[in-house]
């Protein structure tokens, strides 16, 4: 295994990073490192839970002139929490080679006099815009999640880029790496390097055998009053042992000290004596567990999510029951890592609330008729680009917890700003009466029901209360639009792309289109109706 002394990390770096507990790089580490100190630029796939900050954090911290006054190196976050949480890790890095690290944020001072400044775009610009900030001198920029960056929408991040100075070293990591990211890197980037190559990255990789399941549960930032009740649970259905796995030996000693706190006796792998085995050496833990008599008797925990397939499989590819510890950050590189090790992600049983308990029967009836009664097509606009950075059963407990609010109040959820609405508006109740278009893109093109709503609201700014069923076929598509809205959609949509496929859009004009054509009977507009639900996405 490669170590950092191996990828180029200096000395000094090297003994911080030892400081820390981090010894040896992840799989991501490891590729992006080199990369990134020869100064190429770089589209990656990762996120959260691949060690992604010290893969571009290092050779930020070796490339930028740690005496200089004003921002050299650009990170750009989604949030502002965000860009302050990931300024403050990097900043202990930072004490051993003398950069000062900031973040656009009111728990910073002066941080226009960073040599390494965190921000998210739109906060960055407005400072740019205010002459606080200058970009001129900005040798290199990462784009620290462009999934979920482009979900607030990406005007600022497209600005930023097109005032930064043509030699920046341009680095952009996305999980997934969408066609949207692909897109702004072929317009920002030159010769890009990806990681991983595009032909893994296609799928063209060797698919994995099937290994079974691998159970997780979504979790807060610290993670420990999740881990206690845990580890808490597991001893109360009559397991005796929890063997925690961590990344580093030093988080294994910080978490230790809460257990102990809280009555846990901990050991050393292996001890029979110790309730609770801390683990920072996956295949020492995977040579105990195999050693051990009764997998029944052990249940493992990722308290850190495992970083690569290797991780994953020696941690909880045996026969004992496990769960991994998961913040909704870290959800899409722990599918990636289960998809590529040949897992399936199972979300585990949460414990209820008990202050919500009595209410939840009721609000599961609510949602079903909802579901099966209500015109749910275009809140998937609304809510897709949630899906892109936490998981479809967050999003549905989120509007549930919400739907228990309004509930309780009398109210019906705020959906905004009421506005009134008129003939030539795109906002405003549904009409009563729909036309339908036809667009030649269809299930054998990838598109689904969410492509086609951000497309109309992306290109001709209608709204999803202006769109009515959709029906996605084999080789096209029909839309049911409000006749106010249908020629505006015909004329911004013809010619652009869904899928990288180009789009024609027209009035429907019935008849028979081949298997599952328009021609075929039923529902109120003569075809079958296909419910969309059926399109969401998996969450494993």
């Amino acid at each position: 295994m490669e170590s950092f002394e191996d990828l180029g990390v200096t000395p000094d770096l090297v003994d911080a990073l030892t400081a820390e507990g981090i010894e040896t790089p992840t799989e991501f580490q490891a590729s992006a490192i080199p990369v990134l100190l020869r100064g190429n630029p770089l589209l990656a796939q990762a996120g959260p839970g691949a060690g992604t900050l010290i893969a571009y954090g290092i050779p930020l911290l070796q490339r930028v002139d740690p005496e200089a006054k004003s921002p050299r190196a650009l990170v750009l976050a989604a949030s502002a929490d965000g860009a302050s949480r990931l300024a403050s890790s990097l900043s202990r890095l930072a004490q051993v080679t003398g950069h000062r690290v900031g973040a656009l944020d009111s728990g910073w001072a002066l941080p226009e006099v960073s040599s390494v400044l965190f921000s998210t775009p739109e906060i960055l610009l407005g400072a740019v815009k205010e002459s606080s900030i200058s970009l001129e001198e900005v040798q290199a920029v990462v784009v620290d999640g462009f999934t979920a960056i482009e979900a607030r929408g990406r005007g600022a991040l497209e600005t930023i880029f097109e005032a930064l100075p043509k030699d920046t070293h341009r680095v952009l990591l996305g999980q997934p790496l969408t066609d949207e990211a692909e897109a702004f890197g072929k317009a920002h980037f030159s010769k890009a390097v990806h990681i991983p190559p595009k032909a893994a990255q296609a799928g063209e990789e060797a698919t994995p055998p099937k290994r079974g399941e691998v159970f997780y549960r979504i979790v807060s930032e610290g993670k420990e009053p999740e881990l206690l009740q845990a580890v808490g649970i597991a001893f109360g259905e009559g397991v005796r042992h929890a063997l925690l796995f961590f990344r580093t030996e030093d988080q294994a000693a910080d978490v230790g000290d809460v257990l102990n706190l809280h009555g846990y006796q901990v050991g050393q792998v292996g001890d029979g004596d110790a309730p609770v085995w801390l683990a920072a050496d996956e295949l020492q833990g995977r040579k105990a567990l195999e050693e051990w008599p009764d997998p029944a008797e052990v249940v493992t925990v990722s308290v850190d999510v495992p970083s690569e397939p290797d991780a994953l499989d020696r941690r909880h590819g045996g026969p004992e029951s496990s769960v991994i510890l998961v913040r909704s950050r870290e959800l899409p590189h722990l599918r990636d890592v289960a998809r590529r090790t040949g897992y399936r992600l199972v979300p585990g049983k949460e414990p209820i609330p008990t202050r919500v308990s009595g209410e939840l029967e009721r609000l599961r009836s609510l949602v079903d008729r909802a579901i099966r009664e209500e015109e749910i097509a275009p809140f998937y606009l609304a809510l897709e680009p949630l899906f892109q950075t936490h998981s479809p059963a967050e999003v549905a407990a989120a509007a549930m917890a919400l739907l228990n609010r309004s509930q309780g109040s009398g109210k019906t959820p705020a959906t905004g700003p009421e506005r009134g609405a008129t003939e030539e508006s795109s906002s405003g109740p549904p009409p009563k009466t729909w036309v339908r278009l036809f667009m030649a893109v269809g299930e054998k093109d990838g598109v689904g029901p969410g492509d086609l709503l951000g497309a109309i609201a992306g290109e001709a700014g209608v709204e999803g209360s202006q769109v009515g069923k959709i029906e996605i076929r084999e080789t096209f598509s029909l839309v049911e639009v409000n006749p106010a809205q249908a020629d505006k959609i015909i004329r911004s949509l013809n010619g652009t792309s869904i899928r990288g496929r180009a789009v024609r859009v027209d009035h429907d004009r019935g008849g028979p289109r081949g298997r599952g054509g328009s021609g075929s009977r039923g529902g109120p507009a003569g075809r079958p109706r296909r419910k969309l639900k059926g399109d969401r996405p998996s969450d494993s």
